[in-house]
């Protein structure tokens, strides 16, 4: 699995961005957020249970982290097709803001190192990546436990401060000095 200090992989994909077929859906790469803060959380299969509470989760803070420039990427191995379908049917994720990369191939999670291999899908996993597309932060939880969309946006807040951050270190305390 790739791991903080890692490069992340270079990446196109189609994403599902509305509900409408003429407009749902769009080419995403890796230059197209460039200069960003990216923020990519992959989730195992659409039309489940813990994942439309996290993609809505991360779907309420995307302003948050756009002030913080950092772009809110959902990612799973279904299709476009079936991420349009699920955002139609669930009233969480009908005016979900944030696009859901379809990496179908697998070939991000599999570059990536985050392949499911019982399941054939994505695990659960977030990956804060820098400017420079440089891996600043990732963790991976089992397909049954849902992640704190939060404390993801206060890892970002602190890793932005380039400083020496305590534990439970919130925005506006006080960083270390190193002796």
């Amino acid at each position: 699995m790739l791991t903080i200090g890692n490069k992340f992989p270079e990446f196109n994909m189609q994403a599902t961005v509305s509900n409408d077929v003429d407009s749902a859906f769009i080419d995403v790469d890796s230059n197209t957020y460039a200069g960003k803060w990216l923020l990519v959380f992959f989730y195992p299969k659409d039309f489940t249970f813990v994942c439309p509470t996290e993609i809505k989760a991360f779907g309420d803070l995307a302003g948050e982290f756009a002030d913080r420039d950092c772009q809110v990427l959902g990612a799973s191995t279904d299709s476009e097709f079936v991420h349009m379908a699920w955002r139609n049917s669930h009233d969480d994720l009908r005016d979900l803001p944030i696009p859901l990369l379809a990496d179908i191939k697998r070939e991000l999670s599999g570059q990536l190192g985050i392949l499911n291999e019982d399941e054939g899908v994505a695990n659960r996993a977030t990956f804060l990546v820098d400017p420079q597309g440089i891996i600043r932060h990732v963790s991976v939880t089992d397909m049954n436990v849902g992640r704190n969309p939060k404390e993801v946006l206060r890892i970002l807040d602190a890793l932005q401060t380039d400083e020496l951050c305590p534990c439970n270190w919130q925005p506006g305390d006080d960083v270390l000095a190193a002796a």
